[in-house]
This record gives structure tokens, sequence and C-alpha cells, in this order.
């Protein structure tokens, strides 16, 4: 496994990021146990860098996977909070259910521009001041769009941009792949660490995966890529990817053939409030029933955690 340095940061990550929205109740919602044991295998096989987010609920099953292990781990971790109080009780819950004393990198999560990371600079100064305290090594955002990124290059107190990037620009806000990747150039210009995520676009690339892998390992101001694994054999066949080491075919076939969709059950009731949530616009009401756009849908489980009902998931 190579390691990168992140930015200025003097974090040095695993070029494979273990995405762990994947494994938790937004996604795959796998018994904690379970989760923990796909976490470990990347660990053992030399990922150091795990991606997480309050939103996720996943942090019970990070400290699980970590709680014994002997080696370094880089946690990053995101908050939607706008207020210095809303931060900071975000940043001492990443704390306790980790049971660590610092995290590595936290996050606004999802700024689109540099109006929505104005309308978080309480947020953004709180965690100013609990970097100066050793509560987290480096702050920045995770964006979808284009201006996020530029914007938060401006930003001389961001030491980190995680953006959405894959081949087919799938999820890109505000431009095309093209202009995603110039960026991503003028982030690193401005000498942040960056970190990608959503290089199978949500799954939807899935069946072009080693494509799909190819070209965000080919950017090269990506210290890390962000990817979400399930299953043992999804992390056995990202580790060889990123470590140029040769695929079975019984491995390529395993992981292939699986496709994930966004599934909602029968009892929706349209309310709408997954409609409103959905950043990409790929869900609509239809005769008091929400629908899908697979053509635009990210994958990300979002919807389903505002869903009052529990009708929507990834499968």
């Amino acid at each position: 496994m190579e390691y990168r340095p992140l930015g200025q940061t003097g974090i040095k990550v695993s070029r494979l990021c273990f995405g762990a929205l994947t494994i938790g109740p937004l996604q795959a919602a796998l018994p904690v146990s379970s989760g923990a044991a796909v976490i470990r295998r990347a660990l053992e096989a030399g990922v150091n860098f795990i991606d997480t987010a309050e939103y996720y609920r996943t942090y019970t099953y990070i400290y699980e996977a970590i709680r014994d292990w002997p080696g370094e781990v880089i946690i990053a971790s995101k908050s939607y909070a706008y207020t210095r109080e809303g931060m900071r009780q975000s940043l001492e819950e990443a704390l306790r259910a980790l049971h660590r004393d610092y995290i590595d990198i936290f996050l606004l999560h999802e700024q689109e521009s540099a109006l929505t990371i104005r309308g978080h600079w309480e947020a953004v100064e709180y965690l100013l001041s609990a970097r100066e305290k050793g509560m987290v090594r480096a702050i920045g955002i995770s964006t979808h769009s284009v201006e996020g990124v530029r914007a938060a290059a401006r930003v001389p107190e961001f030491d980190i941009i995680h953006p959405l990037i894959n081949m087919a620009g799938i999820g890109i806000l505000g431009g095309t792949r093209e202009d995603m990747l110039a960026a991503i150039d003028e982030a690193a210009a401005f000498g942040k660490g960056i970190y990608g995520m959503k290089a199978l676009g949500g799954g939807h690339l899935i069946p072009r995966v080693q494509e799909a892998l190819a070209f965000v390992l080919g950017i090269p101001h990506l210290a890390s890529v962000a990817v979400g694994m399930r299953t043992v054999a999804e992390v056995d066949f990202n580790v060889a990817v990123f470590s140029g080491l040769p695929l079975s075919a019984a491995l390529r076939e395993r992981v292939g053939r699986q496709r994930r969709r966004l599934h909602i059950e029968d009892w929706c009731r349209g309310c709408g409030r997954c409609v409103e949530r959905c950043g990409a616009g790929a869900l609509f009401l239809v005769a008091g029933r929400v629908r899908v756009d697979h053509s635009r849908c990210r994958l990300c489980g979002y919807c389903g955690a505002v869903c009052p009902d529990f009708c929507i998931k990834v499968i």
C-alpha cells in the first residue's frame, strides 16, 4: 500500500481510504461485529485512513475495529453543524464514541459554495479553537460541487478538501468532470490536502470498477480516495487495485456482479422529506409516493436518514 502526505498537515494516509458510510444504517446496516470485521480486514491490508461522519452513525463500528489495533489509524469525520455549540457537541460526540483524545480530520459536511461556508463560519471558529487545543489536527470541508472546492481553496484556515470526483462526473454539482479536475488543481496550488469521494459514482460504476479506480488513481493531487466497502471481498479487491497487485478472476467476478439501487418500500406515504433532502434532485413525488430517477441518484442513502417510516434503503 502506498502512503502520501495530505497537503501540509503532516498527516500521511494510505491511497485507499475506507469509506464507512456503506457498512452503517444508511446503507448495508451490517451488525456492528460484521462491519468492524470488514474495517479490520482493511487495516490488516495496510489501509490506515477511515472516512466517516456524524450523520453516518458508524462510530461504533470504527471503535470496535480499532480498539485493540496496534498501528496508527487516521480518522476523518464531518458535521452539518453551523453554530459553535453545535460543532462542539459534534466533536465531543466523536471523541466519546471513538474513545479518542483527538480526531485527525474534522470537516464541515457538504459545503457547496462560499456562501454556505460563510453561513457555517461560527462552527469553523470552534474547529479552529479545537485545532489549537489539539482536539483536531486538520479542518476543512467535504463537497459535491466545483464551486465548493474553489471557495474552500481560498480559505486560508482550511487544511483539507474532500471533493466528489469520478470518471463519469456522476453527482458533480455546478460543472463537469473537467471543471472539478481543474478546481482540484487550484486547491492543490493553494496547498490544500485533498482526498476524493464517490469514485464509483455511489455504485453506478461498479460494472466498470477497474477503469473507474484507475481514473481516480491517475489524478496526481489526490492523496487518497475514500471507497465504500461492505464486504471482505470488496476490501481485498480494492486493496489489490490500489496496491497494483494482480486480481484473480474469482475476485473480479464476486465484486463486479454486485449492483446497488435505492429501494422505496410500498408503505411510503409521500411526506416529501426525502425529496427535500436529496441534493441530487433524484427523488420526486408521483401520486402520493416517492419515485427515483436512478440516473441521478448518488446512492448516498442520506434520504433514508430523514424518512420517518424507514422505507428508504440502498440495497
